[in-house]
């Protein structure tokens, strides 16, 4: 028989994640107390055990809380994923409305699952809403060196790489305060741009130190100015650029083209084997501009459900009740923008 309860044993946790073929950094403890310490928002974690006490599910949230976007549980919270782990239909369905009980005794009005197994008799329940057409994942091998690597570009985007290769652009990696510094400057400039709220450096910091060797910083620079940075983790020979970006030079000068590049075999040089692009929303720039690199979209599936009399949570900037604020926001100073944006941004995830 299967039984779901709150878990804090962390060998338990990493054997069952290590084992596990779909876990993901976002399951790991380390991206939980990342945000818990980035953004203020407190973390939780479901274990479903059989009769002999060993592990057959497993399911990390986070209770996001924001006076402006209001309360929810997600799993996993500023992730892309981090949705239910099992071993079994029963395992799920028992974590899933283990979750769903833990939020309402949070006062949180929706549960977000984002990816992993499906948290009911194939959404009998009708309770729960699935989206798999929103966001699409891009995934690719990378090549066996670098040569090679700039062949496996399609041919625009090679021709727009090639360019940035033959200027002047400089290239730094590392994890240290220079690195730090220059990355939230120029992803904050980024993001702004965008019209989004940009996250708490605190964040940044906290993922870094939390997991060491499995993240890094590559920073591409114009002279002494950094125009386009990022910063990857590393998960099971797969690198994952997740918060990157680009100043308004950027462009011109084809420093994301570059960064991207270089990434791939840096990542390749650490030992992976495969380069994550990360979700993009269909119909976006962000995605066309992953297709123009030649990786193909694979849908993402999410599902939420929602209290009754609740809305569903909205926080994607590019849906039609945002479009006003966004283009507000792209218009405020940087200072400004970035006193403001983490403590906007802190009850984004």
């Amino acid at each position: 028989m299967t039984h779901v309860a709150p878990i804090d044993d962390e060998t338990a946790i990493a054997a069952y994640l290590a084992a596990h073929r779909d876990a993901t950094p976002f399951h790991d403890r380390r991206w939980l107390r990342a945000v818990e310490r980035g953004c203020g928002q407190t973390y939780h974690r479901l274990a479903a055990t059989d009769g002999d006490g060993n592990l057959t599910g497993y399911l990390p949230l986070t209770h996001i809380r924001s006076r402006v976007f209001g309360s929810a549980l997600v799993s996993t919270g500023f992730a892309v994923g981090g949705g239910i782990l099992a071993d079994d239909h029963a395992s799920a369905a028992q974590l899933a409305d283990a979750a769903w009980t833990l939020a309402a005794e949070l006062g949180a009005g929706t549960l977000e699952l984002r990816g992993g197994r499906v948290p009911g008799d194939d959404l009998g329940d009708r309770s729960w809403i699935a989206d798999a057409t929103t966001y699409a994942g891009f995934v690719a091998d990378l090549a066996d060196d670098d040569d090679a690597q700039l062949l496996a570009i399609p041919r625009k985007q090679r021709a727009e790489v090639r360019k940035a290769l033959g200027g002047s652009l400089t290239v730094r990696t590392g994890r240290d305060a220079v690195d730090r510094r220059e990355h939230y400057r120029v992803y904050a400039q980024s993001v702004r741009n965008l019209g989004t709220p940009v996250f708490p450096r605190r964040l940044f910091d906290a993922v870094l130190d939390g997991f060491g060797d499995d993240a890094d910083i590559l920073t591409v620079r114009d002279g002494d100015t950094p125009v386009a940075s990022v910063l990857s983790l590393y998960h099971r020979g797969t690198v994952m650029p997740y918060w990157g970006g680009g100043t308004h030079a950027a462009r011109h000068l084809r420093a994301n083209e570059r960064m991207y590049y270089e990434l791939m075999l840096h990542a390749r040089r650490r030992g992976c084997a495969r380069f994550d692009f990360g979700r993009s929303k269909s119909g976006t720039g962000a995605y066309a501009y992953k297709k123009n690199w030649g990786f193909v979209p694979e849908p993402l599936t999410y599902y939420a459900r929602t209290a009754e009399g609740e809305r569903m949570r909205s926080i994607n900037p590019s849906d039609a009740k945002y479009r006003l604020q966004v283009a507000l926001w792209k218009k405020l100073p940087l200072g400004i923008a970035n006193r403001i944006g983490p403590m906007l941004a802190r009850g984004l995830g």
